[in-house]
């Protein structure tokens, strides 16, 4: 072979790796982000002839279907309305994406594939068919749960300890998904900044957490060895806590009282005090393993997600930093903002004899031909606490429902073991965001959930522990 045609020979291989290389990009390495680009018009318009597949619940109710219209585009509807709006979220071409719908599009188009297998499909004119997406989610439980909520802003979210199964996940106020198909609908809701109907309170943003903290505070304290139920510290009024005196409710004063009773009588003095002996150091990790700090493991878009902890503005501070009141953190006021889901991952912890299961929304992926494609399976996500102070930290949580302040969660023939949480927004007046965390049965825990909601004139034991009881009581009767 002369030089000229060996070179010729060469420039050919060249350019045909380059063929290959950039047609192997968009076809399998990048074609998710090429689906997904929003300048990619193409791609919608195939996606509007995919018969996108259904998001059912747990026991089969449908919470999202497409429909066949003219000239085959297929348009998306939601029999629930405004129950399952702000967890499945909605898909709409125009307007994208959110919850579920987002989360587990790929299994919803039918776009799985991006391999070989794909370009296989497409030489051979295959469509892609969508999956169904079975979920966790109890259609009975997420409507007693919206009803207590009642247009209140707040969300309630329960799960299953030993699964980590999120069966509810309610958010209010709500909307339809259904009017989405309007544009004139989605920018009434998405400018409306006195409901905020399109954020999901139960994963976004958070508030402080007010005395359900104390939880977390107890657990550092028992499982590190520093105290036990019994040790006792003093419960009197106007402690100073990093130089300032700290108040109880109501300006009550105590004398030596258990952390056992502390926490029943949600003393803010015990627990801070607590706090501050622990240090910055041990509460920070104790924080970490019940998952704080960072955005949660939920099989949902973490662009929908908030992180919990020591908040300024939108970053997290850690908890070691010089800028953080350990003691007030300790008692859940500081700088703290947490979310509903992580407090229930919280009682969770406790529930599951100190271990966190990874949350998760979808049970599992089931084809056009019925088989099951992907199935969750429990995971855990970290041993946050040894057995015995899972089991120290439950009595203590039965006594807060028994005789202290969430008497208003007792169930006739059920223990459950919880604690309230109130935080004053407007200070004098008794405008407060109130929390109640539970699980129950206490020593055969089949439901953890976390309650709060905004705004409110009273405290959690009056308004977020009412809603957790009904809740409870409904899961429990599944």
């Amino acid at each position: 072979m002369n030089r000229p045609i060996f070179r010729l020979y060469g420039l050919v291989v060249v350019l045909f790796a380059l063929l290959v290389g950039f047609t192997s990009r968009w076809t399998i390495f990048e074609a998710s982000s090429l689906r997904e680009n929003k300048l990619n018009r193409r791609g919608l318009l195939e996606q509007q002839r995919i018969a996108r597949g259904p998001i059912v619940a747990a026991d089969g109710t449908v919470l999202a279907r497409s429909h066949r219209g003219s000239e085959g585009i297929y348009e998306r509807s939601y029999p629930t309305g405004s129950l399952f709006a702000n967890t499945v979220g909605y898909y709409f071409t125009n307007l994208g994406s959110t919850g579920i719908e987002r989360f587990r599009s790929a299994y919803l188009n039918g776009q799985t594939d991006t391999g070989v297998q794909a370009i296989l499909d497409q030489l051979q004119g295959h469509k892609p068919t969508g999956e169904k997406v079975v979920t966790t989610l109890d259609p009975k439980a997420q409507r007693v749960a919206d009803e207590a909520l009642a247009e209140h802003k707040g969300a309630v979210v329960a799960m299953e300890p030993r699964s980590g199964a999120v069966t509810v996940m309610a958010s209010s106020p709500s909307y339809d998904p259904n009017s989405l198909r309007s544009a004139k609908a989605f920018e009434q809701l998405a400018h409306d900044t006195q409901r905020e109907p399109l954020i999901n309170r139960a994963t976004q943003f958070g508030y402080a957490p007010g005395s359900t903290f104390k939880v977390v505070t107890a657990t550092a304290a028992i499982d590190s060895g520093a105290f036990t139920p019994q040790s006792t510290v003093n419960g009197r009024d106007n402690v100073p806590i990093s130089g300032v005196p700290l108040k109880n409710d109501n300006n009550e004063s105590f004398g030596a009282l258990s952390l056992e009773q502390g926490l029943a009588k949600s003393v803010n003095t015990v627990y801070a005090q607590v706090a501050e002996r622990l240090g910055k150091a041990t509460l920070a990790r104790y924080m970490s393993r019940f998952g704080f700090d960072r955005k949660p493991q939920l099989d949902y878009p973490a662009t929908e997600m908030s992180a919990s902890g020591e908040s300024e503005g939108e970053k997290i501070v850690p908890p070691t930093s010089e800028r953080v009141d350990v003691g007030r953190m300790g008692i859940g006021q500081d700088k703290l903002a947490v979310t509903p889901l992580q407090m229930a991952e919280v009682a969770s912890a406790v529930a599951n004899h100190g271990t966190l299961m990874v949350p998760h929304l979808t049970s599992r992926i089931v084809n056009a031909e019925g088989q099951t494609t992907v199935r969750i399976a429990p995971r855990v996500q970290s041993k946050v606490m040894k057995g015995s102070t899972a089991a120290a930290v439950t009595s203590m949580m039965e006594a807060v429902v028994n005789e202290g302040t969430g008497v208003s969660a007792q169930i006739p023939g059920v223990q459950v073991a919880g604690k309230t949480g109130t935080a004053e927004t407007q200070i004098g007046t008794a405008i407060n965001n109130v929390w109640f965390i539970a699980f129950a049965p206490a020593q055969n825990p089949r439901v953890a959930i976390a309650v709060t909601l905004k705004g409110v004139p009273g405290q959690g034991a009056s308004f977020a522990a009412p809603v957790a009881r009904q809740v409870i009581e409904r899961l429990l009767h599944d």
